[in-house]
């Protein structure tokens, strides 16, 4: 039986009002990694809190930067939706510190933009290899 079969959403289920608030990010150095993210994106690194570093994305959710270093850093995937405007500074910020970006999440067309969802996106890997996303409009879901 799944999990959806053995708890399905009843309506006396919160299922409205829930929002993430922060989610770790492992590094190899929480500080270059956060203020990396923080230089490209435009944002600034908050004060650390405990071994976290936090990087506030300015709609409620933090990233908070910790310190992983007794193996390897698995790559994630984190997507950042940008207003429309910011778009190209965030842009210029990669190819300013020589980062390189790319169409697809795979890295197969660099140095290149993708036009989906009638916006535009771009990947990128942060100094730990995690798979970073900026796109001006959100993935349309069925």
């Amino acid at each position: 039986m799944s999990y959806a079969q053995q708890y399905p959403r009843e309506s006396e289920l919160p299922t409205t009002g829930v929002a993430l608030n922060h989610t770790a990010v492992y590094a190899s150095d929480r500080y270059l990694s956060a203020e990396f993210l923080a230089v490209i994106l435009g944002l600034t690194v908050g004060a650390p809190f405990g071994p976290f570093l936090p990087v506030d994305l300015g709609n409620g959710v933090t990233l908070d930067y910790c310190e992983k270093r007794d193996g390897p850093i698995q790559s994630q995937h984190y997507a950042f939706l940008v207003p429309d405007e910011q778009f190209d500074a965030v842009i210029a910020r990669l190819e300013a510190v020589g980062i390189t970006y790319y169409a697809d999440p795979g890295h197969a067309d660099p140095g290149r933009i993708n036009d989906l969802f009638g916006g535009r996106g771009a990947y990128f890997d942060d100094p730990d290899g995690h798979n970073m996303e900026v796109m001006t409009r959100p993935y349309a879901r069925p």
